[in-house]
């Protein structure tokens, strides 16, 4: 029985770990390619001979990105789409956060260097592999953003600030396409606190089981996510289930957004 996403070909970047190899390991059970890009070369080409291991020679490629390199992004696609023999799905995952405290004690380098990794990488991306798309139609833009990039807190300026520029740059992307008469999507997905190394620093100053549970009791389901349900979020946003669905934002939140 063919998988929800047979024939899909999505290039993944922040592959390397976390969320993204969470997400090229749901896409590759439902049938899908993955090109995994990140800047950690040998990260990605762990995750890919992982999936090709599991799936099949031909499943998984990977790729050195630097996603705010605009020339990087060009040869990654180019190199990507010939591995593949197209281009369907792109999923922007890449992203950091840093130690900000509040806007009067960030500096602008920082402001700079997350703004950069958070929002250009999604301008890039979407800038450059929507041709791709285009001769592989039905295609799908997924940028993951935050559930902070729509509820704001006073100690993140730079994260927040990027994080919500992605949100409504999704909504323009896919406006745009639509415009075009393009049958590419583009949509937001916001977490809320996922188990992925990002929440490291926190287990490191609490012990893993202190720290998860105080993150957990602000959810109002209890607990922390999982990246496998973010990867069933990709999964049907790479779907042609999702065919009517572009310029919306998925909350993938425990229902924090909803107090």
């Amino acid at each position: 029985m063919a998988g929800r996403v047979q024939g899909k070909k999505v290039f993944v970047t922040g592959g390397a770990q976390g969320l993204g190899a969470a997400m090229a390991r749901a896409l590759a059970a439902e049938g899908a390619k993955v090109a995994l890009a990140d800047i950690n070369l040998p990260g990605a080409e762990n995750i890919a001979r992982e999936l090709n291991d599991k799936h099949g020679a031909g499943t998984a490629s990977a790729y050195a990105l630097d996603v705010t390199n605009e020339q990087q992004w060009v040869a990654a696609l180019e190199a990507a789409d010939a591995a593949m023999q197209g281009i369907s799905g792109l999923i922007n995952n890449a992203g950091i956060s840093a130690r900000e405290g509040g806007v009067e004690e960030l500096s602008l380098e920082t402001f700079r260097r997350v703004m950069s990794v958070n929002v250009d990488s999604v301008f890039l991306g979407a800038k450059h592999a929507i041709k791709y798309l285009a001769k592989n139609q039905p295609g799908s833009i997924v940028n993951i953003s935050s559930i902070a990039g729509l509820i704001a807190n006073h100690t993140s300026p730079a994260y927040n600030a990027s994080k919500a520029a992605v949100w409504l740059l999704s909504k323009n992307i896919g406006l745009y396409c639509a415009k075009k008469q393009l049958n590419i999507r583009s949509n937001s997905v916001h977490p809320t606190f996922i188990d992925t190394p990002i929440l490291d620093p926190l287990r490191g100053m609490f012990g893993k089981a202190e720290a998860e549970a105080k993150l957990g009791r602000q959810v109002p389901m209890g607990r922390i996510g999982k990246p496998e349900e973010i990867g069933a979020t990709a999964v049907f946003l790479i779907s042609d289930e999702s065919s009517f669905i572009t310029g919306a934002e998925i909350k993938v939140d425990g229902g924090i957004s909803a107090m």
